[in-house]
């Protein structure tokens, strides 16, 4: 078995992995070429410090980034071993030897470009039940758990938690400088959330409050969901590395959902706040922290976010 890939399935791989989100669209991954393997890196210098002061974020982005780079090396018919690492290496891939890919390994792959976080309005009507089953069980395959809010009150409460903790980011100076510089003032060409990414301007009457990325501003909600259907999401632990296989399993929730045709819409907000995160754990009955809250649903395509240069994120 080979000790490792060669550079141009490296190099190939890398290119399906940088289409994994990130907050802010901040792409807060490194990838390093070895001769056992491929290492996948925390970038600090792109961490969003005011909201992410630990980096908790920056790891699950970093985790979905690796998930993406299976993907892809599975799809070349050379799939990968992983080990978590530490400090800032975060995962290192080697060669598992090589086989097929799986047919659902070719369906979600061939959604790494076509998913895209949906910051516009989303249409009217419930999800079948067996669109749920089918994303709770895409957590699980990556170690992770997904709890769909069920009932108006239920409902209500996980809308007020993230408008609480919205308005209480949006109160610091610094956050909204933060914000400020990943929408009007960054380099759209290959980071940060532009204009025509952002969805229009959050409306008061919004349920679900979303973060404000300079989009235009409406009269109305421009939303047409009274009911949404939405999930937290999160896994077995708190820790640093529990973050990166965070990302993993919400990639394979986001991938699963893209292939069953469903927008998906992310949260990070409650997290943000330390004590209203705590709220909503109390609120699921969970032992850990959760990780995101997501919304899912059908809406028409949106303009995607773009991405940084391959010689940007490789290690020299």
């Amino acid at each position: 078995m080979p000790r490792t890939w060669d550079r141009e399935t490296f190099i190939a791989a890398v290119g399906d992995a940088v289409w994994a989100p990130s907050i802010h669209n901040s792409q807060p991954w490194r990838f390093r070429y070895t001769d056992e393997g491929i290492d996948v890196l925390l970038d600090r210098t792109r961490q969003v410090s005011v909201c992410d002061p630990q980096g908790r974020a920056a790891r699950v982005s970093c985790g979905a980034a690796t998930f993406n780079l299976r993907l892809a090396l599975a799809n070349a018919g050379e799939p990968a071993q992983q080990r978590l690492g530490r400090g800032d290496t975060l995962v290192h891939l080697a060669p598992a030897g090589c086989r097929p890919p799986l047919p659902v390994e070719r369906r979600l792959y061939r959604q790494i470009r076509r998913r895209h976080t949906n910051r516009g309005p989303f249409a009217e009507g419930p999800l079948d039940r067996g669109l749920e089953v089918q994303l709770t069980e895409a957590a699980r395959q990556e170690s992770g758990w997904l709890d769909f809010v069920v009932g108006e009150p239920a409902l209500e409460a996980v809308a007020s938690l993230i408008r609480s903790a919205d308005a209480e980011l949006s109160a610091d100076p610094a956050y909204v400088a933060e914000l400020r510089a990943w929408t009007t003032e960054a380099d759209h060409r290959v980071e940060g959330v532009d204009r025509d990414a952002a969805g229009a301007a959050p409306h008061p009457a919004e349920l679900l409050a979303r973060r404000d990325f300079g989009g235009a501003e409406h009269d109305t909600t421009r939303d047409l969901a009274r009911e949404p259907v939405v999930a937290v999401f999160g896994v077995l632990g708190d820790g640093p590395a529990d973050a990166v296989q965070a990302g993993m399993a919400l990639q394979r929730v986001l991938l699963t959902a893209a292939d069953l045709g469903l927008s998906t819409a992310m949260y990070s907000q409650p997290i943000e706040v330390p004590a209203i995160r705590e709220r909503l754990r109390r609120t699921l009955g969970r032992l850990h922290d959760p990780q995101l809250v997501l919304r899912f649903g059908y809406a028409p395509t949106t303009c995607y976010t773009n991405r940084r240069p391959i010689e940007d994120v490789i290690e020299p």
